[in-house]
Parts: structure tokens; C-alpha cells; sequence
């Protein structure tokens, strides 16, 4: 049964029409059949009767053209809802009476007056049945969260009625704290008295509390807060007027922000034929397992069923969960292994590959921070280039088939330690392709990647949540920016295209001034920019100057010249 209605979901809007059609021209048909029998008391078929069989067996075809004037097949089923039920007593009222008239102004015999009442009550009934037995068990299907909204006034209303149509949240009951209208009924949810909550969250299995009272006092709103304190679900509140007013909700409490709204442009499509080459079946590693790109490197790769996944990563915490995220979501099975330990350590690294028969290696460990690296040079290079090397010379003596290296657009034409550093590890790798012919080398360099450790998304989110102000380096600064995800997508895919010692670089489009990104998260949030055209602005850019190393704009390639991929 759940099978054939995630079958039904899955169908086009053209087929999920097609059935809808189908459906409803055979109950047009039942329906005048059924009528009869009601009317009559006995099944009734007109054998003989060749006028009142074409009128019977034709009416579909002015029943269907009737119901798609008032748009019964336009309505998405999931989201059905009392308008949609008035249009249809409205087209089965149309098409009962002009039935009817067909009939007696065609002069068939043997049809009764009051079939024609019946036929039209049992219309309204069947095809509005339909409708909603088919919204209740595809709304069924989808994974909802069982809510209780607090307060039962206008804003709670609204509420319960903007989620009935929601596929996130299911509203079960308001709660209030007037006695007067305790057990009362609105919108078909029953309103119980706080003191009820805990027997609710027992039977209906209820996740979150929505507060949904906008006039609340500070106090009372915090007295009501601290009441729920005490029950484990989760607590979310709808802002006041007036904080709405004078823009002091934080970014939390209005607009979630989707990083998609950031990139500017659809994501690039990942040919999924070449993420099996270096991954289905083979042993593979991936270092600075831990991190954001190599967290979702090892997201990804699990999913290709590798033969084992080689977690290497050197902070213990960041590994730990890793480790028990891919451990909750391994669904084919594979086998796991966290291991401890610094790409420096060559013999480490080495015994790693022998032992478990390493074949493919994603390097994302890296320092890549540029005002730490900067402020550190030394264990810049030591890590991201002699630790690159070490791995490298590694990956030859215990015979790894691939090496991909995971780089920077920072590596172009460096003007900092951490650039200069990963360009001199693609260089090392460049070599050691020319000398080995046991592993093949690669290199992928792309930009930033939204929401990842470093990047300017976080720090913006968490200037924007304390008010301000948030801090740009300067109005002209400009980078390339692609989801993490996607990113990953296209190092596996360069992976798989390599030849050895290629540098891939990844399609980024057009690069993004930080400046236009800082205004856009602001404007997301449900607010507003503060400066001198709008002094009643809530948030304010200030500019902070380069930091040490740091350039206007990236680029991605020395000397502007490139190939086209078979996967462009």
C-alpha cells in the first residue's frame, strides 16, 4: 500500500491528471446507474432502452469538460481544500442540471424526476470524497512533524490553517489559557488547557510547540517558555508585532536562509557514470576525513559502495563524528575505518595503505585558513606541501592507484603563504606523476565553498543573529563560490577523468562580490541594510580593509588557457 502511493507521488503531473480522469468519468457513469437503483429499489439496467443507454454511458463526456472549466483537474490533491469543494458543488450542480435537461428535451423515457436530485447529491459526495481521501493519504506519506500550536487566537488561527497545508507539520491541538473555551473546536483541532500538554505529547507523539501568541509581554512569553521548559519537545515561537516592526527579530526567528539563494546560479550537474571508476568495490581513503569537503567527500563516496572507506584524519573529535554519521547511514554495509594520525607521518600513512590495500586517495586534509596560515608559514608549507609530498611517496610505495589532490584557486599566482603553499604541492605532485607509473596524480582547483569552516557564510549568520554589524574586508572584493555538495561532485568526477599530472579546474561561473552576498543574507533574513540611504536599516556593512595576503579577486588559472572536459 505505501509502496503504490510513493509510486503515485513519484507520477507526472500529466499522469496524476490522466488518473484523476479516468477516475472520475467511470463514477460518472456508476453514479447515474446507482441513482437509479436508489430511486427505484432494485438494479436497474436499461435493456431496450437505446436513449437512455447513450445518455447514461455518454455523460462523461459532459461531465469531464465541465469539471476542467472549474478546474478540478489544475488542483495539486495534496493541498485540496474547502474552495476546491465549493467549485465542485458547483460543476456537479452545472452538470446535473444540464443532464437533465439533455434527458426530457431528448425525450427519454424511464427517468424519473428525482434521479436527477440523486445524481447530483451522490456527484458532490463521490467526486469530493475522492479528493480528500486521496489529499488524507498522500499527506499520510510524508515524514510530518505532529505539532501543538499555544494560543487559540487570530495569529493561532492562521497558523493551524497555513499548516494544514504544509508537508512538514502536522497541527494536532492548540493550547490555551482560557478556560472559556477550553474543549472547544477551531478549524477542526480541539483546544485543550496547559495542563493537558503532557498527555498530548504522550498519545500523539507531538515534536514541537509552536507559540503563537504575537501580543505576548516579554514576561509572559518567558513565563511561557520556562512552562514548556519541562517537556522534551521543541519550542518555537512566532515574533511580536512589534519586534517585526522595529526589526529586532534575529535571522532565526524569521527567514531560514537556502545557500542556493547565494550562489546566483543552478548548480552544475554531476555525471554520475564517473563516480564509480575509482570508488565501486576499491578500497578508498580520503584525509581531513573530518573536515567540511572531506566529510562530504566521504558522504558521497559511500554512497558508490566502495569496497572499504579509510576515514584519516588528525582531530580526534572532528573523526568521532564523522565516523558515527556514516556508521547511522550505512546502508550497504561497508566497512568503515577511523583512523587517527598526520599526513606527515609517512610510515603511518604507508602501513594505513598496505594494510587495508588502499586504491584510491582524496587529499583533503590542508591548513587553508589564510590569515592563520599567514600568521604561521612555517606549518603552512610543513603541512599542505612537504605533508602532500610525504603522502604522495606513500601512496607510490604501497601501490595506490589514483591520487587526487583537492587545491585552491589561491594557488594561482600567490599572495599568500597558504596559496604559495598548496601551489607548490600541486607542483610536487606534477613530479611525482612524471616519475611513478604504479599511481596517477591529479589535482582539482575550485574556490570557496558556501557554509564550509572558514568561509564567510557562518560568520555572516552569526553577525546577523547578534544585530550587527557585519564586516566585509572590502567593497570590491569579489570570489567564486560553489556548494559544498556540488564541489564534491565534480573532485570525483575529475578523479575518475584523470590521465596523471592534470590540474582540473571546476566551473564556478561568475565570481560573487562579498559585498552583494553580505546584502543579499541580510535581506533574506527579513531585513534590512542600515547605511546612509536607509538610516531606519537594521543591519550595518562596515568594511574592515584586506587582511595580509589577501587579493581583490581570485583567479583559477596561471595563464588563462584551458581544455574543455567530456564533462563540461
Amino acid at each position: 500500500m505505501l509502496g503504490m502511493i510513493q509510486m503515485l507521488i513519484n507520477l507526472s503531473r500529466r499522469n496524476k491528471q490522466s488518473i484523476m480522469l479516468s477516475f472520475d468519468a467511470l463514477a460518472i457513469i456508476c453514479l447515474i446507474f446507482a441513482s437509479f437503483w436508489i430511486r427505484l429499489d432494485y438494479l436497474f439496467y436499461p435493456a431496450g432502452n437505446d436513449k437512455l443507454l447513450i445518455a447514461i454511458f455518454a455523460s462523461p463526456l459532459l461531465a469531464i469538460p465541465i469539471f476542467s472549466v472549474f478546474g478540478l483537474y489544475r488542483e495539486m490533491i495534496r493541498f485540496v481544500g474547502f474552495n476546491a469543494l465549493w467549485r465542485i458543488v458547483q460543476a456537479a450542480s452545472l452538470f446535473a442540471l444540464l443532464w437533465g435537461l439533455i434527458v426530457f428535451m431528448a425525450n427519454v423515457e424511464a427517468v424519473p424526476r428525482s434521479v436527477i436530485i440523486i445524481n447530483w447529491v451522490l456527484v458532490i459526495l463521490v467526486i469530493g470524497s475522492s479528493r480528500f481521501i486521496a489529499r488524507w493519504l498522500l499527506l499520510g506519506e510524508v515524514d510530518s512533524s505532529n505539532v501543538v500550536i499555544y494560543g487559540a487566537g487570530s495569529a493561532g488561527r492562521q497558523l493551524s490553517t497555513a499548516l494544514s497545508q504544509s508537508k512538514e507539520y502536522n497541527p494536532i491541538a492548540f493550547i490555551d489559557d482560557s478556560s472559556e473555551i477550553n474543549k472547544h473546536s477551531i478549524n477542526g483541532l480541539k483546544i485543550f488547557s496547559p495542563n493537558d500538554l503532557q498527555s498530548l505529547i504522550d498519545k500523539k507523539n507531538i515534536k514541537e510547540v509552536l507559540i503563537a501568541i504575537p501580543s505576548l509581554t516579554r514576561a509572559r512569553r518567558h513565563a511561557i517558555v520556562n512552562f514548556l521548559e519541562s517537556f522534551k519537545v521543541l519550542v518555537r515561537s512566532l515574533p511580536g508585532v512589534a519586534e517585526l516592526a522595529q526589526g529586532k527579530v534575529k535571522v532565526n526567528d524569521l527567514l531560514e536562509i537556502d545557500l542556493r539563494d547565494l550562489l546566483g546560479r543552478e548548480s552544475v550537474k554531476p555525471n554520475k557514470d564517473l563516480f564509480k571508476k575509482n570508488i565501486l568495490n576499491k578500497v578508498v581513503m580520503v584525509t581531513g576525513a573530518g573536515g567540511s569537503i572531506g566529510s562530504e567527500l566521504c558522504r558521497q563516496i559511500l554512497l558508490s559502495k566502495p569496497k572499504k572507506l579509510v576515514l584519516y584524519e588528525l582531530s580526534e573529535s572532528s573523526i568521532y563524528l564523522i565516523n558515527q554519521e556514516l556508521r547511522d547511514h550505512n546502508e550497504f554495509n561497508i566497512e568503515v575505518i577511523p583512523i587517527i594520525g598526520s599526513v606527515i607521518d609517512k610510515d603511518r600513512v604507508f602501513k594505513i595503505c598496505d594494510l587495508y590495500g588502499v586504491q584510491t586517495i582524496y587529499h583533503a586534509a590542508a591548513y587553508k585558513h589564510v590569515p592563520l596560515v599567514q600568521f604561521n608559514p612555517s606549518q603552512g608549507v610543513y603541512n599542505n606541501t612537504i605533508g602532500t609530498m610525504l603522502l604522495a611517496e606513500a601512496a607510490i610505495a604501497s601501490n595506490v592507484e589514483t591520487f587526487v589532490l583537492i587545491s585552491t584557486d589561491k594557488a594561482v599566482r600567490p599572495t599568500n603563504y597558504m596559496g604559495a603553499s598548496k601551489r607548490a604541492a600541486e607542483m610536487v605532485l606534477q613530479a611525482l606523476n612524471e616519475l611513478s607509473h604504479k599511481t596517477c596524480f591529479t589535482m582539482v582547483r575550485f574556490g570557496n565553498v558556501l557554509d564550509s569552516s572558514g568561509s564567510v557564510i557562518p560568520l555572516f549568520k552569526k553577525q546577523i543573529e547578534e544585530g550587527g554589524p557585519v564586516t566585509v574586508t572590502h567593497v570590491d572584493i569579489v570570489r567564486y563560490f560553489m556548494m559544498i555538495p556540488e564541489a564534491v561532485e565534480l573532485v570525483i568526477q575529475a578523479g575518475a577523468m584523470s590521465k596523471g599530472g592534470e590540474v582540473f579546474v571546476l566551473d564556478m561561473g561568475e565570481p560573487i562580490r562579498i559585498y552583494d552576498l553580505a546584502r543579499k543574507m541580510i535581506n533574506l533574513s527579513g531585513l534590512e541594510v542600515l547605511d546612509k540611504n536607509n538610516p531606519g536599516g537594521d543591519i550595518e556593512i562596515q568594511y574592515s580593509g584586506l587582511r595580509p595576503g589577501e587579493k581583490l579577486f581570485e583567479e583559477l588559472l596561471i595563464d588563462g588557457k584551458f581544455s574543455l572536459t567530456e564533462n563540461k
